[in-house]
This record gives structure tokens, C-alpha cells and sequence, in this order.
């Protein structure tokens, strides 16, 4: 079953992903269009999601640790209903005297039930398929989550605008039931590892195991970690932050473009994976460090834009197609970088793993907002300064990854043959 990309049980997935994904991004543009108008703020709706993250943060290990401790797909049917009525639960009190307090709670639970989430998925993937349809599965995955982060919005926007926010959260409580319904019949071998000296004991010696693993077995497991954060920092920070701050504060323009913006990114997105799916077992992974270059390579034109005696129109354009460009090559690298991560790891692990890959993720991301956040309320008048030794950076950080790249390589092939 797991020499073919598009297996029963990966379609099941990937259907259950487009209905839970599609579920989510309703869900919390409703959310965040009723605080807003209930409060006049988004930056409370923005500090509450903040917040809400933390859970994520802290149980992602725990999740990975029960992803490789029980079966798999009892686990995601489990964690998408009890998402499901999470929601219900709060659409019963909502609206009310304590709406915010009852939003604050579901994000929060939602938070804590991505953490468990988020990890078995990603390991349920090499589960499913192996060799360089892991990449080709992973490329898939995150069409769906563009597309789906493309379409809710405007789905979720038109129907919160003629409905109301209690059918926008129904819609999204039936597409999580129907993600439990779609994971019911996925077919996974048995995971449940005995354990008889405790949970606390069987949680510290998974634990330990895994940082062995990546401390000291698998360094270079570790080494791709860092720099999937690094280039997260960076990009992060550029596009959630500098994006739009550039185009409504520098160039003033409006909000329709940072809409068009952000679609533009979305589809960057999607044209990433694609892209990605047909570069598999043609790409090698001695090539990524030059992918990772190109990252900066592409955001050196916007940086020049704003040094250029052009209109505030084309510095707007430059700056998106470079922007594309660097979201089009960071695409390309994470599902390559992930996918060698789930490839070298044991299946006794990757949830773990997995687990230390998205934490190492939403750790960085806040921190890059932060950083960039300082630099360009700094550098208002000369943002040049922030994007074009930004550009350098990961261009040098790109360069500097080669050998590493290089070596990885070489033991891969080496173990290849000695496997053949």
C-alpha cells in the first residue's frame, strides 16, 4: 500500500485535513470579525490568539509522545470530535455577558487540542507512504492548507456577513465531524507501547530517548531543525510584520492591497508545493542550502525598491513579487526539510519529533514578529535598512549550509548503498 502516492488511508487524510483546516479558518475569522465588532479592537481578538498559542507550545512534546505510544488514527478521531464539540459548547452561551471570556476559553482548547493534533498527523504521513512520496504527501498537505486558507476567508466572510456568527460556527462544528468521520476509516497498524512503571516515568523516558536521538545519534536531524526556525525568524518576521506595515504605513495604501497582497502570498503557497511535488527525486538535498539562498535573493529587490525614485505603485509591486518569491522558495525548502526529518526518523519517534519541529516553529515565530516589529518602527523612513541586510543574511546562511547539505548527501547515499 505505501508504494503509491494517493493510498485509501492518505486520502482519507488529506479529505479529513481539507474539512478540518477549512473548519478552523472559518472559525476564527467569525471569531475575530465578532470581537471586533463587539470591542472595536482587533488587538484584542490579536493578543487573546496570542495567548491561546502558548498551550500549543508547552503540550506539542506531550503530544508527540502519545502519537508514538497509541494507535494513530484513534487518536485524530478522538481530537477532531471533541474539537467539534468544543465549538458546539460554545455556541450555545455565545452570544452573552461573557463572550470574550468564553472565546478566550474555546481558543485556549483548541490550542491544547492542536498541540496532540498537529504532531500525530505529521506522523501518521511516513506511516502511510515512504521514499519520496513522504515529500510528495507533504507537498499535497500544504496545497490543501493554502487553498483552504484561501477560500475560508472569503466563504467565511460572506457567510458570516449574511448569517451571522452562531451558522459560521455550526458549519465549522459539522467540518469537524466530518473530519472524525473520514479518520474513522483509515487503517493503521496498532501503536500502543506498554508501559509498567507510570506515566510519569513512561513520559521522562520518551522524552530522554528522543533528545538523545537528535542530541547525540542524529545531529543532523537537529541541524535542519535550526534551520527551519532560522529561516522561519526571518520570514516571519518580513511577511507578518513588515508586509503590512510597508504597504498601509510606508507606501499608504489601502487595505484592498494588502488583501491582494496576501492572496498573492497564498497562491506563492500553492504554486510552492506544486512545485515541490514535481521537484521530488529530482531536487537533491545538497541543492537545498542554494534554495535557501535563493530565499534572500528574492527579497533583495524589494529592499532596492524603496533606495529606487519610483512610484509608491511599483515599490508596491516589486515588493510583492519579491515577497511571492521568497514565500514560493521557503515552501519549497520546509516540505523538503520536514520530509527528510520524517524520512531519517524511526517510527517509534517521529511523533516526538515531529513535535520538536512545530514547537521550534511557533517558538521562533512570535520572536521574529518581535524583532522585526522593533526594526521597523526604527527604520520608518528607510525600511531599505531592514530588508536588505535581512536579504544578506539568509542569503550568507544559505551559503554557509552548504557543506552541511553536502555531507548529509554523501552519508545518505552511503547508507543507501550499504541498505542495498
Amino acid at each position: 500500500m505505501k508504494d503509491k502516492l494517493l493510498t485509501k488511508n492518505f486520502l482519507l487524510l488529506i479529505l479529513g485535513q481539507a474539512s478540518s483546516l477549512f473548519g478552523n479558518f472559518i472559525l476564527k475569522l467569525a471569531l475575530s470579525m465578532y470581537v471586533l465588532e463587539t470591542t472595536g479592537s482587533a488587538a484584542v481578538f490579536a493578543g487573546i490568539l496570542s495567548l491561546a498559542t502558548i498551550p500549543t507550545i508547552l503540550l506539542s512534546p506531550l503530544g508527540g509522545i502519545l502519537a508514538d505510544r497509541a494507535n494513530r488514527r484513534n487518536i485524530m478521531v478522538a481530537l477532531d470530535t471533541l474539537t467539534g464539540f468544543s465549538v458546539l459548547g460554545a455556541a450555545v452561551f455565545l452570544p452573552g455577558s461573557n463572550d470574550l471570556i468564553i472565546i478566550s476559553v474555546l481558543l485556549v482548547a483548541l490550542s491544547v487540542l492542536g498541540a496532540f493534533e498537529t504532531p500525530t498527523v505529521q506522523a501518521c504521513i511516513p506511516s502511510m507512504l515512504t521514499g519520496d512520496h513522504i515529500t510528495r504527501g507533504n507537498a499535497v498537505v500544504n496545497q490543501v492548507a493554502s487553498i483552504s486558507y484561501l477560500a475560508a476567508p472569503m466563504l467565511g466572510g460572506i457567510c458570516y456577513s449574511a448569517f451571522g456568527l452562531k451558522p459560521v460556527m455550526y458549519a465549522s462544528i459539522l467540518c469537524f465531524f466530518m473530519t472524525a468521520l473520514f479518520e474513522c476509516f483509515i487503517k493503521l497498524s496498532s501503536r500502543t507501547i506498554p508501559n509498567d512503571k507510570g506515566i510519569l516515568s513512561g513520559i521522562k523516558q520518551d522524552f530522554l530517548s528522543s533528545m538523545q536521538y537528535i542530541f547525540k545519534e542524529q545531529t543532523d536531524i537537529l541541524n535542519i531543525l535550526l534551520l527551519i526556525a532560522l529561516s522561519r525568524f526571518f520570514v516571519m518576521g518580513i511577511l507578518m510584520v513588515g508586509l503590512p506595515y510597508m504597504i498601509r504605513t510606508v507606501l499608504g495604501l489601502g487595505a484592498k492591497y494588502y488583501g491582494a497582497a496576501e492572496s498573492s502570498l497564498a497562491i506563492a503557497t500553492i504554486l510552492g508545493s506544486i512545485f515541490a511535488g514535481f521537484l521530488t527525486g529530482k531536487l537533491k538535498i545538497c541543492k537545498l542550502s542554494f534554495v535557501l539562498s535563493a530565499l534572500g535573493l528574492c527579497l533583495l529587490p524589494a529592499g532596492i525598491s524603496f533606495l529606487l525614485p519610483v512610484s509608491m505603485f511599483i515599490k508596491y509591486l516589486i515588493m510583492i513579487i519579491s515577497f511571492c518569491g521568497m514565500q514560493f522558495a521557503i515552501t519549497i525548502f520546509s516540505i523538503f526539510t520536514v520530509s527528510l526529518i520524517q524520512q531519517k526518523t524511526p517510527d517509534d519517534l517521529i511523533g516526538k519529533i515531529m513535535a520538536y519541529t512545530s514547537t521550534a516553529t511557533l517558538c521562533i515565530q512570535p520572536i521574529g514578529q518581535v524583532v522585526y516589529g522593533f526594526l521597523f518602527d526604527r527604520f520608518y523612513s528607510s525600511v531599505y535598512l531592514v530588508l536588505i541586510p535581512t536579504a544578506v543574511i539568509i542569503v550568507a546562511i544559505g551559503l554557509l549550509s552548504v557543506s552541511f547539505f553536502k555531507n548529509f548527501w554523501e552519508k545518505t547515499l552511503v547508507t543507501g548503498q550499504a541498505n542495498s
